[in-house]
């Protein structure tokens, strides 16, 4: 099996858990695009079990007729929460990567009260000697509305290691500050572990469509979560749950990335665990699945 299929299979953790950045390697170099901020879509009457309802439109000229404001969070996550996964390909039978998730504390950042989230990715023996990669992602999201105020990259793969610090601006009047990098970003950008926790908080029993920008550290993203079914039972290592099913779609430059799709399953308790991600790939399916919770 080659490194793309476990890119891919990383990235179904990466992309909700800890970053873009192992699916990114392999996408061609774009312009960053103009998005349109964080909205969420107006209710719709989605019948429970149902296939794909509320599908993203193909322009956002067609999703901002009719779109309600962004509510503030009703969810918050549990601090000292962690959660563990493990990751691996439909054709094996073994587990290829294992990702952590973890909820730190909240502190200020810039006068503003952040969530400090953390990731860690690391592939598994045997097939660290395929794709060797141990990655560590930390995120400070705005308290109010997850929105990345900091989204830093500790990544070693092969040996070879990169640090990045880099702050989130939305004006062009802030200036960078000494010790980050200065990533200018539209009004409620989120990163991926940020927006993760966001889609926690949606209320899934009033909207259908979340649509945010999405900073990964390196390009900034029109993501898209369309609801596509409520009360779906989903069986993993951590235990059967009742979960509501969310399709990702990724807009890169105003075209959808159409070489994997992803699905998320969050389960439908007081909690909110992200239970299931899935990626759909061109060779195979990617599952990562929530092991243990803390």
């Amino acid at each position: 099996m080659g490194r793309r299929v476990f890119s891919g299979l990383l990235a179904a953790a990466i992309v909700f858990g800890a970053g873009y950045w192992a699916y990114r390697k392999y996408s061609a170099a774009q312009p960053v695009p103009v998005l349109t901020p964080g909205v969420v879509e107006s209710p719709r009457t989605v019948p429970p079990n149902t296939g794909m309802a509320g599908k993203a439109p193909a322009s956002n000229a067609a999703v901002e007729k009719g779109e309600a404001s962004v509510a503030p969070p009703e969810f918050a996550p549990r601090a000292g929460e962690t959660l563990e996964f493990a990751a691996n390909v439909t054709k094996l039978n073994s587990t290829v990567a294992d990702l952590r998730v973890k909820v730190g504390d909240r502190r200020n950042l810039d006068g503003k009260i952040a969530w400090h989230f953390q990731a860690f990715a690391h592939t598994e023996n045997p097939y660290r000697m395929v794709f060797e990669l141990d990655d560590q992602f930390d995120s400070y999201s705005e308290a109010s509305n997850m929105s990345s105020l900091q989204y830093e990259m500790h990544l070693s793969e092969r040996g070879q290691k990169v640090d990045t610090v880099e702050r989130m601006l939305s004006s062009s009047k802030d200036p960078a500050p000494p010790d980050a990098v200065a990533a200018r970003v539209l009004p409620g950008t989120r990163d991926p572990l940020g927006m993760l926790m966001y889609l926690r908080s949606v209320d899934w029993n009033k909207v259908t469509l979340v649509r945010s920008p999405v900073f990964d550290g390196h390009k900034l993203y029109d993501v898209r979560a369309v609801l596509v079914a409520r009360d779906q039972g989903v069986s993993v290592t951590a235990g059967k749950f009742n979960t509501t099913k969310i399709e990702i779609h990724v807009m890169d430059n105003g075209a959808e990335m159409k070489d994997a799709h992803f699905l998320l399953y969050i389960a439908q308790s007081p909690e909110r665990l992200p239970v299931l991600m899935e990626a759909v790939l061109p060779v195979a399916t990617a599952r990562v699945e929530l092991t243990k919770v803390h």
